[in-house]
Parts: structure tokens; sequence; C-alpha cells
């Protein structure tokens, strides 16, 4: 969701600032803003839209002659108020003296807005983040400290925030508050930083130390000191960066999304080396302690594409282990009676690890007794604290809102992970899973093939961005592809894209049906095919354009076929992925779409 970036040092604070920024840019956001505070006094520069328009601002006003060398730096996807100028962060005090940036939500703002206003502060936004600054100045003229005005000021606040804040009369340092939303430190000889996310820092520090919850420090450009929010110093060590910069350059792709569509084969072989050899999984996780034996139900908690790889994983699991499995929204989870206990598994899958629903669901498992297992992208999230056992999805840095290789990844890890339980469990026969392993290590050489022919899928992309709704349809495994491709196709094309099981086509959607709704039907050669086939065949005579992805076009209906390789239906939905996620792209980029960086949507969305 939204990004922080603070820097002091003996560098341009608003160069490092932009950089870090810029770097943040795939987590999706509406609005800029930068504040210097080492002049004679802070001066806050914001701007509505994308860093262009805060970088312009910066040139007006000749920002390269300011020399400040402490600053924080965010870029805001909306919430509480319109994306303006007036709800872009940095906020300021009324006094000019004190200026913060913050992610997430403050639950309690607007009480707290109606006492402050009652003291005679005055407001300037719609934010609930507007809250936090005139709380803590007005702490300060207490305590004329800014550590103990933030310090106190906490405590009056309920919800989730990190906070990056400065004031003018203490310019040697920043403070930087977690609760329930990532923050994190860059260390360097003379320079720190603070930011929100890992990738603002890739290229300018070695070493960074993660917050935890309820933990605030205090930066200055030679020290890092690090307290719990009573006050008491919090011994932290700091970590080597494994993550390389160049993993965030599009390396000649127009778009990072068919840059990361494109690295599916590459990461699939990765994974599948780490845990297939001689023809048995191989368990090399040292986070994955699961008492397999003593699980007689699961449940995965997850949101958006997340969802759609753990229903995949249903259906799979379900056919290989003989055990219960049910799929939930994470934000529908939450606030339902869930009848779990010790013998319960719970899997919570966050791509970024940040996923606000996702990790109060698994705070409420918790309470459960069940056992936890998190799937994520990055093992440095908040997510992992609230499991036991943890699984990487190893697919490297995803820069582009809507997720493709991440989604794939999972895919792939509830695959060998399924397999290994069911061999651990002799579940199946050695036969039957030399038999599965033999098709699954095809899967990466049947992508690439997928991936010579996206030209013909750009040519059918080219007739789908004429209408302005399409409908996808799919049984059995497939059935959670479509959905992803819905998915897809709306977040990036913004076409109203839904999807249904082919059979509930007949009950109630086929109304919709006419020469003006393009129908896409991922079509498996199971038991099912007949039937699918048949469903094809009521959608044509309403003169739907008609669209088929699949094995073989064994029927003439068809306005348009995508053919991918042959493959065991269980396995199905990691080949039918890619052709939706290139019909995606390429419908958006017909559509001369923002492709990487949708309207209104974010990489991480950390709040409820």
């Amino acid at each position: 969701m939204c990004g922080i970036v603070g820097y002091i040092g003996n560098n341009a604070v608003a160069d490092k600032l932009m950089d870090g920024l810029k770097n943040l840019e795939y987590r999706g956001y509406d609005s800029a803003g930068i504040a210097l505070n080492d002049n004679q006094k802070i001066e806050v520069f914001k701007a509505q839209g994308k860093l262009a328009n805060l970088k312009a601002v910066l040139l007006q006003n000749n920002i390269s002659q300011n020399p400040s060398h402490i600053g924080i730096g965010h870029i805001r996807w909306a919430t509480h108020g319109a994306p303006t100028v007036e709800n872009a962060h940095p906020h300021i005090s009324n006094d000019g003296n004190l200026v913060l940036v913050h992610n997430g939500i403050i639950e309690n703002y607007k009480e707290l807005r109606e006492k402050l206003e009652q003291q005679g502060v005055h407001f300037y936004s719609q934010t609930d983040t507007e809250v936090a600054v005139h709380l803590f100045a007005e702490e300060y003229k207490k305590f004329g400290s800014l550590e103990a005005a933030v310090r106190s000021g906490l405590a009056c606040l309920k919800g989730a925030f990190a906070f990056c804040i400065m004031h003018h009369n203490e310019q040697d340092k920043m403070i930087a508050v977690r609760k329930n939303a990532p923050l994190i430190i860059g260390c360097n000889q003379n320079e720190n930083y603070i930011a929100s996310d890992i990738t603002a820092l890739l290229g300018k520090v070695k070493k960074v130390i993660y917050l935890d919850d309820n933990e605030m420090a205090v930066v200055k450009k030679d020290s890092v000191i690090v307290k719990d929010i009573f006050g008491n110093i919090v011994l932290k060590k700091s970590e080597e960066i494994n993550m390389k910069a160049d993993l965030i350059d599009k390396q000649g792709y127009e778009h990072f999304m068919l840059k990361e569509i494109a690295e599916q084969p590459i990461i699939i072989r990765k994974i599948l080396q780490k845990h297939v050899q001689n023809n048995k999984i191989i368990l090399n996780e040292d986070k994955l302690n699961i008492d397999w034996k003593k699980v007689k139900d699961i449940t995965f908690v997850a949101c958006g594409t997340s969802l759609h790889a753990a229903m995949v994983a249903q259906k799979v699991w379900e056919n290989w282990l003989n055990i219960p499995v049910r799929v939930e929204a994470a934000s529908e989870f939450i606030y339902q009676k869930n009848l779990l206990n010790e013998n319960s598994l719970v899997i919570g899958i966050s791509q970024s690890g940040e996923t606000a629903d996702t990790i109060t669901a698994l705070k409420q498992a918790q309470n459960l007794n069940t056992q936890i297992l998190v799937v994520t992208n990055r093992l440095d999230s908040t997510i992992v604290r609230y499991a036991q056992s943890v699984i990487g999805l190893d697919a490297g840095v995803e820069i582009s809102v809507a997720a493709t290789k991440s989604y794939l990844a999972q895919l792939i890890t509830f695959y060998w992970v399924g397999l290994y339980v069911a061999q651990e469990q002799n579940l199946l026969s050695q036969d039957e899973i030399v038999s599965l392993l033999e098709s699954f290590e095809k899967i990466p050489e049947q992508i690439e093939e997928i991936l010579s022919h996206k030209s013909q899928i750009e040519e059918i992309a080219k007739q789908i961005k004429n209408y302005p709704s399409a409908i996808f349809i799919s049984r059995a495994f497939n059935l959670p592809t479509a959905y992803e491709g819905a998915l897809k196709l709306k977040e990036i094309s913004y076409i109203n894209a839904n999807a249904y099981p082919a059979g509930e086509l007949k009950h109630g959607p086929i109304a919709l049906l006419d020469e003006n709704m393009p129908v896409i039907a991922l079509l498996e050669q199971d038991e099912t095919y007949a039937k699918l086939i048949s469903n094809c065949e009521e959608a044509k005579a309403r003169h739907a354009f008609l669209i088929g992805i699949g094995g073989e076009k064994l029927s003439n209906i068809f306005d348009a076929f995508i053919k991918t390789p042959k493959t065991l239906s269980c396995f199905s939905p990691l080949l039918m992925c890619v052709p939706v996620q290139l019909l995606a792209y390429y419908t958006a980029k017909a559509l001369n779409r923002e492709i990487d960086q949708p309207r209104n949507l974010a990489k991480s969305v950390t709040v409820e």
C-alpha cells in the first residue's frame, strides 16, 4: 500500500528520498510528497498523481539548492479522503515544527480529531493521519522532547501504523514507530534510512534492522537506538540484505508484468530442483514442522489472487490427501464462527506477507490452538511472526501490482507440499508419485511453448478490448483459474470480467449473453469436457464471442482458440494460468492502460 522513506546523513536528501520512493512505486499510489527539515523551517512539497508530478514541483521550487540532509517522503494510496494534495503526506503541525508520514489506519481518529478541534487545532485534510501529527505536536508542548511526545501520543492511538516523524527543533534525528505495519531501518556509515519496504533501500545499504510491533527507533546519522513504547532499550541485530538492485529493473521488457510472466519457467525449475530429487520430494525447509499425522482438516485463508491459488490447492489436496479442505476469504474468516481445534491446520497465504486481513485471521487461529503454516514470498514480512511453520515461494521480487509469477509459485508450492505429505503418509503409491513427477517436471518447458505463441494471444486480446464485459467459465481443477483470469482482466484492463462454474451459466448469468459478451472457456479433456463443450454451445447459441483455451480444438464452435500442451488434469492450472495472464496483459496494452500500476490498486494491502 503506501510507501515511506526517511533519510539522515551527509548527502542531499531530496534525491535520496525520490530514489527510494521510485523503488516503492510498484506498491500502488495516487499522491506523493516529501518534507525537508534542517533549513530555516520545515519545507513540505506534495503533488497529486505520480512521482513525475512531485518532481516537477521540486524543480519549480529549486529544491536542488536546498542544503537539507534530513527528510521524509511518502507515496499514498488513498483510504481516508480523496487523492488530493491536501490529503497527501507528509502532514505538518499548525506551528510548522512537527511533520510525519504514516502507513496504516488510525481507528479512533474521529474522536481524537473532535477533541483536538475543541482545543483550537485546525485541520487541513480529511485523513486519519493528520490527527497523529497534531496529537504529537500538542504532546511536544508538554514535554519539549520529540521522543517523549511520540511515546505519550502513541498511548492515545488505536489501529495499525508505521510512522516516520521529525521536529524542527531536533534536526539531528528522526523517530520511527511500528505497530502492525512494516518498517525497517537501513544502516550505513554516517547515514541511515527508514523505509516501509526493503526495495526502497536496494543499492543504498547492505544492512537493515527490522522493527517489531510496539517498537520505536531514534535514528541519527551515526546511530540507531531501538526502544519499546515504554522507553526500554531493545537490543536489535542488523541483518544483511540478500536482494540485488537489478531485481527491480525491466531488463528490456516493456512492462514488469510481461517480464514476470516470462520468468515463470525459470522459477518453476528453481523450485523443482530444490524439492524434487531422484523421484522423491525433498523437504529442505527449516521452518516447516507441521505434525501432519495430527491434521484432520485444513483451512486456507487468503485474499485476491492468493485465494484462487488456495482453491486449486483444495481440489488437488483433497484428491491426494483425503483430508477435508476448505478455503476462506480472510476478510470473512475474521467475522465468522470457526470450528477449529488442535487437529486443524490453518494455512495463511500472502504474497507480500503484509496483508492485514490474512494476518488478523491468523491471529484468531492462534487463539483456537491450531497449527499454523504461512506461505509467502517475503520471509522478512510481518505474517511470518504469526506462524509456527513457514514456506518461502522463491519467486523473487514481484514489481507489477497484478500478481503473476507469485501466483504460479504458490501453485507449484502447494503441489510439491501435497506430494510430500502424500509420499510421507503413504497416501499415494511410489508408482503414482513417479508418474505425477514425470508430468510435473515437464511444466516449465510446456509454459515456454505457450509463451512462444504469445503473438496469437495478443491478436485475440485486440478483439477483447472492444467489449465492456467478459465472462470466464470452467469446471473442476480450472474453475479457480477462471476466477484468476477474470481478476487479472479486470485489474489491469478495467473490463468488467466475472467467472462462473460452467454449469452455473444457465442458472442466471446466461441472461447476460449476446453478441456484446465474450465468453472465455478453460477446457481440460477430462470427465468434465463433454459438459463444458455443451455449456460453450449454450453461449454460442446466444451469439457470444467464444474463446477456448485448452489442449485441442475439438469443436468448431469457437471464434478463437488458444492451444495449451497436454498434461495431467491436476497440473493443468499451471499451464492454463499463463494464457489468461497474457490475455489480460495484451488487452490492457491494447487499451493503453497503466499496466504495472493499475488505478486504485496496491501491491500490499496493509489495512483491513
